[in-house]
């Protein structure tokens, strides 16, 4: 059972190495998931397995879903390949199924659901075409569809499952994450301490569930980090040099300054953020949920939990609670608990028309 289980939480990135190592993968294949350049990784990886260099362009041909008729898919994939074991076709921006529409039809204009419904039925006649035709996918062919997301009710990812494989890239744990700047480093000449790679995920923000950080810009960070080290080992100073914070780090680095009454300087990184792009709800919900984990961090610190256990029970990754545990020891519970109270009440007078945004978080810094 407990074999089972660990099957099961295996990643996709996993999977599909020892899947292409054993030659056990599929000819009918689905990538999607959060982590598109997990998506794109694999997709290079089978085209390396299966396809001599010097002749991709003969045997690996992309459609875009869209827009592309299931003749020419067909086409595709009957074609032998030449020079090579396989040949490779790929559907890229897949969709499983349009969304529907029932909770608007009384209030959206007839000729607007009639469209819709239009759209619906073409989908569906095209997806059972694709589901009728990958029944014979011949051997010589791999055919994948990649996507953002997908919907596993519909009968097409049943099909596709049944009869191949799905993988879904979520993001990476720490573990994951580690191990792939390693390799990149690695691949590039370039080593790093393990600090140092543990410093450079947490300062990413990746872990973090709110962060749109992704694996793209990780890959980006890591180029920057390459072509700013002069030495053969990265170091921590590399590391400050180089990389920007992302924006948790920020608002904590905003609230250490609050609490250190420290007003200006607090309103100078708000406005560096607001002029930087970031959008004011994210910025807020961050304040709000930076607080959230002071108090918690401070409520279980009080119950008598170390760090570690508050880590585990509340599943918020190591380097916000140590964070959150330094801070939160310059207020007590009921300031932290009046702090949060007047977070909530700023986003309702915004939402509300009360408040203009900017005015509002400024007034919230300058409350606390």
């Amino acid at each position: 059972m407990a074999a089972q289980k660990e099957k099961y939480l295996e990643h996709a990135y996993k999977r599909i190495q020892r899947d292409i190592k054993s030659g056990s993968i599929k000819n009918l294949l689905f990538f999607y998931g959060e982590e598109q350049y997990l998506v794109k990784w694999a997709l290079e990886e089978i085209i390396k397995r299966y396809i001599d260099p010097g002749v991709v362009s003969l045997n690996c041909t992309s459609f875009n879903w869209r827009t592309a008729s299931i003749s020419n898919l067909v086409e595709q994939c009957e074609t032998l390949p030449m020079f090579a074991e396989k040949r490779i076709v790929i559907i890229e921006g897949f969709t499983t199924g349009l969304e529907k529409h029932e909770d608007n039809r009384e209030r959206a204009d007839k000729t607007e659901i009639d469209e819709s419904d239009d759209e619906e039925a073409i989908e569906d006649n095209r997806q059972k075409d694709l589901i009728q035709y990958v029944e014979t996918l011949p051997d010589s062919c791999f055919l994948i569809l990649t996507a953002d997301t997908a919907d596993k009710r519909r009968k097409i990812y049943k099909v596709i499952s049944s009869l191949g494989a799905c993988y879904e890239f979520s993001r990476l744990d720490e573990s994951g994450v580690r191990a792939l700047i390693k390799k990149r480093l690695d691949q590039s000449g370039k080593s790093a301490g393990s600090a140092v790679i543990r410093r450079m995920v947490e300062t990413s923000g990746y872990l973090d569930k709110q962060s749109n950080y992704t694996l793209y810009n990780l890959d980006n960070d890591i180029k920057k980090l390459i072509a700013h080290s002069d030495g053969s080992e990265i170091s921590i100073e590399d590391l400050n040099e180089t990389l920007s914070k992302n924006t948790e780090t920020y608002v904590f680095d905003m609230i250490d300054a609050i609490s250190q009454n420290r007003k200006g300087d607090a309103l100078s990184l708000l406005h560096d953020l607001l002029n930087s792009g970031e959008v004011w709800q994210k910025l807020l919900a961050l304040i709000c949920s930076s607080y959230e984990v002071l108090l918690i961090v401070s409520e279980m610190k009080e119950d008598g939990f170390s760090l570690s256990e508050i880590c585990k029970k509340t599943g918020i990754h190591e380097y916000r609670i140590k964070i959150a545990s330094g801070l939160s020891g310059r207020y007590s519970t009921e300031q932290l608990r009046r702090i949060l109270s007047t977070c909530f009440a700023t986003d309702k007078n915004i939402k509300s028309g009360l408040l203009e945004y900017r005015l509002a978080v400024e007034m919230l810094i300058a409350s606390i």
